[in-house]
């Protein structure tokens, strides 16, 4: 087992990386309903604007395989993913009580295509996960996945399945100690629930707080038991620039990367937390965002680029490409190429867009109490956490089809054994295009601070040929809400959502 931290083959922070990027071209087709502020085809426009760039000739372009029931089944309950898997438009009026169960109807529509969805982004991170512990790059990308707000039984925030979760879970296989970063405006509920129990996942969430959606990620939330300072929240205020925030995110990072020794990275970039966005209320530039990607990029440790939330679309596209290039270590210019959905970046069509004047309620006091008060807790933990050797569990297949060869052209893995999966059925184009956006602000407001998960230990029991997962339970669940079993175990789940509704 990788006992984490160390610099990859690829050398200095100027040599660029080895990427494989994850895309199907189905994932714009989904459509989440009229007036709904998450569009998938936001995935579809960054990718155009990736091709336009010619920045996918220097990346390894890949399908994702289809996550499987049994691969969703590692982190969520059995009859949520069977309810996802069965759930139509023309059958959700007869499973009424299952929509209130699962938290699905509202914020979470049933729309066609809403399991294959959930497949696609799934298999993405996951797929993202095995490349890089196999070390088949330096970085892996996926930005149709990063869909942090997804419990082991319920939906929430636009998520479903917790793509950000299952890839952890595998990269947890290879390496001793994984990092996950989010830098969403939202908090990465999901994400610090899973393992809120564990010492071998860090989670460091950068957000908006008091007042919003999803109303957890207090700075005093530190972690629970053996997971004790391993979950990090940084509570900002409306308006917050590149400058406060970068006064926090790089020494907090930094001493992060210091401490904690991850063996990966897993960097949620939901972009809405950028100047002008449809629901956030930040004002960082694009540049300002994709220095964090940089920053990460620069310890030179296995990582993987997820997308999340963003909902001026026009505004994600432009992130997304910009920060591509930085995984790349290639400077993007901000003319913007002609391509099929330039109309949507006028009138300058540019890559970049000015902060707007927004006042910045962060002051440098109380970002430095905050800074301070972080720190503080980082210096409690005196070391990397280990742990004991055990058999490790096998990997999750991935057999990605290699967009490379399937255009047959000439890339720097060309000889990629992955392969085809011709059984994917598309969905009809349910994309409607909107060439001008709405200004609606967030309409998720408060929906009730949740109760504070204590999420579930990840550590590790050898018992056989199986590896099986010990956990803190919080709800009076059979199982621990994180399983590492080999393939073939089922999941039991004996409580019907992680959180009372309150």
């Amino acid at each position: 087992m990788d006992t984490g931290g160390n610099s990859l083959a690829s050398g200095p922070d100027g040599v660029k990386r080895k990427v494989c990027y994850f895309y199907d071209p189905e994932v714009g087709n989904y459509y989440y309903g009229q007036g709904h502020p998450m569009k998938p085809h936001r995935i579809r426009m960054t990718h155009a604007l990736l091709a336009h760039y010619g920045l996918l000739q220097h990346m390894q372009v890949l399908k994702p395989f289809p996550a499987r029931d049994r691969d969703l089944c590692r982190f969520h309950a059995d009859d949520y993913v069977s309810f996802l898997r069965s759930i139509t438009p023309e059958t959700q009026q007869d499973q009424i009580r299952q929509l209130k169960r699962f938290n699905v109807g509202e914020d979470c529509p049933v729309f066609d295509g809403l399991y294959s969805f959930c497949q696609t982004y799934a298999g993405g991170s996951v797929g993202g996960s095995v490349k890089l512990n196999h070390g088949l790059c330096d970085i892996a990308i996926n930005w149709a996945g990063g869909l942090h707000h997804a419990k082991k039984c319920e939906a929430s925030g636009f998520c479903y399945v917790n793509d950000i979760v299952l890839a952890i879970l595998e990269l947890l296989k290879q390496h001793e100690r994984v990092l996950y970063v989010d830098i969403d405006i939202h908090h990465g509920d999901g994400v610090e629930e899973a393992f809120y129990a564990t010492d071998r996942v860090m989670t460091v969430s950068f957000h908006k707080f008091g007042d919003y959606f999803p109303g957890t990620g207090h700075i005093q939330d530190i972690g629970y038991g053996s997971g004790k300072y391993y979950s990090l929240n940084v509570p900002l205020d409306d308006g917050i620039d590149d400058e406060s925030y970068h006064l926090l995110f790089k020494p907090i990072m930094g001493k992060v990367m210091e401490i904690f020794k991850p063996g990966a990275v897993v960097l949620q970039c939901g972009a809405d937390s950028l100047s002008g966005d449809r629901l956030g209320c930040f004002n960082l530039s694009i540049k300002g965002h994709a220095e964090c990607v940089k920053f990460m990029r620069s310890f030179n440790v296995p990582l993987l680029l997820l997308g999340g939330g963003g909902y001026t679309i026009r505004n994600v596209a432009r992130c997304w490409c910009y920060e591509t290039g930085v995984a790349l270590g290639i400077e993007v210019e901000d003319k913007m190429p002609e391509h099929e959905y330039y109309e949507y970046f006028g009138p300058d069509y540019t890559l970049h867009v000015a902060p707007s004047n927004m006042e910045n309620k962060n002051s440098r006091q109380m970002l430095e109490v905050i800074r301070n008060d972080l720190l503080q807790n980082l210096s409690k933990l005196q070391h990397a956490p280990s742990v004991p050797f055990q058999e490790r569990p096998p990997d999750t297949e991935t057999p990605e089809v290699d967009e490379d060869q399937e255009d047959e052209d000439k890339r720097w893995d060309a000889d990629s054994d992955m392969d085809v999966d011709d059984d994917r059925k598309p969905i009809p184009s349910r994309v409607k295009r909107e060439a001008v956006e709405s200004d609606a602000k967030d309409k998720d407001g408060v929906k009730g601070v949740m109760e504070r998960g204590k999420g579930f230990e990840v550590g590790m029991e050898e018992s056989g040929s199986t590896t099986k997962v010990s956990g803190v339970n919080s709800v009076g669940m059979e199982e621990a809400g994180v399983k590492m079993e080999e393939e073939g175990t089922t999941n039991k789940s004996g409580g019907d959502q992680v959180f009372p509704k309150t």
